[in-house]
């Protein structure tokens, strides 16, 4: 029987490791977010048609305008607009349509109102 001397045998696993440099470093980090950024440039290149950019309006007679006077509200406004339906949607359907952030009005200020609810006097 024949005997080995482990200490004397050639070694079987690698000692070698990879060592980045701070260049490599950064090449593998872009290489790594390169999907991320191709993604975020694809959704601002298409997310920009989203926008309403369209140049012509509202086709006429889809809506009349009313001034705002002083102490009016929203709320207000729905009511005497449109007395037969619920002032909740009229004053949802105003806000929609005037792209309003808040319910606050200032007196002079022109709202649109949808054509579906009576003409204010």
């Amino acid at each position: 029987m024949t005997t080995i001397d482990i200490a004397a045998a050639p070694s079987l696993t690698s000692a070698t490791r990879l060592r980045l440099t701070v260049r490599g470093r950064r090449v593998v980090a872009f290489l790594a977010a390169l999907p991320a950024i191709a993604a975020l440039s694809i959704a601002i290149v298409s997310g920009g048609g989203a926008l309403a950019s369209a140049d012509h309006g509202a086709a006429e007679g889809a809506f009349t305008t009313v001034t705002v006077l002083p102490g009016d509200s929203l709320w207000s406004i729905a009511e005497e607009v449109a007395p037969a339906a619920d002032p909740r949607d009229v004053v949802d359907a105003i806000a929609r349509l005037n792209a309003l952030g808040s319910a606050e009005l200032v007196a002079g200020d022109t709202l649109a109102i949808p054509a579906e609810y009576a003409a204010r006097d």
